[in-house]
């Protein structure tokens, strides 16, 4: 049976995007953002594992046909998003129309990977025994957002993860963003977040922060990774889980934090200029990267 590199585990979905310009309906989810995001870039010995319903098929195929190897869970339903994106593309409201099945011990009985990356999108997508299970199998990368939000009738709720300091002992990269790290650690300073997260067992603790930028804490060193600006922004929807096809396809390639840093932000800046997935090139990517400065901030 095939180890693979990277296995992405998540839901696609069905996503309504409404923006001030106009209003989209298209798959998406962690999973879907990232398997085309890292589909650009390389797609030997990556796999994805989703769940949605018959109906959605389609979305599958499309990524089968970019090369990725993709198993489909069973699932009644697909998971249905609205996202309302105002002005600033940073603040987003949602509801949730439908949920998919979770992902299980039982169905991951078969995954085998050296990296699991799971794309939590809500709080019951994955159980705190999938997260061991898996973590025994491979390095667990991780998206923290769905475990803060939790469905009730067809509205989103923020809320604390509850078995947050038993999981993040199994989990090697966690990714939030700003207000989800607040929430994690009731703490609004970056810096002192991510050594919280860190003393609770997390490896790679990566931050994104919006329009500035991103932050990774690792082996004791902070990293302060630019946004790069973009010439026009079109999409928000997506960003984080590009930033991590980036991020795990320059660490797979041995490159150091800064390095992957640089080259996930570089792609969430061309993704934010189009709507729908990363569609850019590597050549574009290390265009970005190259013509602007960054900085490494010690601990």
């Amino acid at each position: 049976m095939n180890t693979y590199d990277l296995c992405c585990i998540g839901h696609i979905t069905l996503d309504k995007v409404v923006t001030p310009k106009n209003t989209v309906h298209m798959p998406g989810g962690t999973s879907f953002y990232f398997a085309h995001g890292i589909s650009q870039l390389d797609t030997a010995n990556i796999q994805l594992i989703t769940a949605l319903a018959p109906s959605e098929m389609q979305a599958v195929e499309d990524i089968r046909a970019k090369g990725i190897d993709v198993e489909v869970l069973p699932s009644e339903h697909s998971v249905y998003f609205e996202n309302i994106y105002g002005d600033n593309p940073d603040n987003r409201s949602q509801r949730v129309l439908a949920k998919a099945a979770p992902f299980t011990v039982d169905g991951l009985k078969e995954a085998r990977a050296r990296v699991f990356h799971l794309g939590s999108l809500l709080a019951d997508d994955f159980s705190l025994d999938v997260i061991q299970y898996l973590s025994k199998r491979g390095r667990i990368s991780m998206d923290v957002q769905g475990y803060l939000r939790e469905v009730r009738g067809e509205q989103v709720y923020a809320i604390d993860w509850t078995e947050k300091e038993e999981a993040l002992k199994h989990v090697h990269i966690l990714k939030a963003n700003e207000h989800e790290t607040e929430v994690l650690t009731h703490c609004s300073d970056p810096y002192k977040a991510a050594r919280k997260l860190a003393a609770l067992g997390v490896k790679e603790v990566l931050l994104t922060l919006g329009s500035n930028g991103s932050l990774i804490y690792a082996e004791g060193e902070f990293y302060k990774i630019p946004a790069y600006r973009a010439t026009e922004i079109v999409d928000a929807t997506g960003c984080g889980d590009t930033y991590m096809a980036g991020y795990l396809y320059m660490r797979n390639k041995g490159a150091s934090y800064e390095e992957a840093g640089c080259f996930a932000a570089a792609m969430c800046t061309l993704k934010l200029q189009k709507s729908g997935p990363f569609s850019g090139t590597i050549a574009d990517v290390e265009h970005i990267v190259r013509v602007n400065s960054h900085n490494t901030i010690s601990a």
